[in-house]
């Protein structure tokens, strides 16, 4: 009889051991959770920011500029028929004279 006094005994214990660890981890589990919304409600939230350099930013600008110059469709039609009908020509002195131009313009040079 006394073995069965021991195994019931070590049953009991054994099951108010088990109900001590849940309520030891409920407790631990209900700290962090307070805890994590005491630290979530006094830091502030943070945010990405992006930042662009100057030469970005005029970048930008030009690009801007660009899309919203306005376009001689007529005249791009007229370019393109010339392009492919192959009586575009190309004056290619002056397009060096214009590209020595904006290269000083650029550069500051005198060309």
């Amino acid at each position: 009889m006394s073995i069965n006094n021991i195994n019931n005994n070590g049953s009991v214990k054994t099951t108010i051991d088990n109900q001590k660890l849940s309520q030891q981890q409920q407790a631990v589990s209900d700290s962090a959770q307070q805890a994590g919304s005491q630290k979530a409600a006094t830091s502030p939230v943070r945010q990405d920011s992006v930042s662009l350099t100057s030469s970005a930013q005029q970048l930008t600008q030009v690009q801007k500029k660009g899309t919203e110059a306005p376009v001689n469709q007529d005249k791009v039609e007229r370019l393109k028929k010339a392009i492919q009908s192959g009586e575009y020509q190309i004056n290619a002195e002056s397009v060096a004279k214009r590209i020595t131009a904006l290269e000083s313009e650029i550069f500051g040079t005198n060309g």
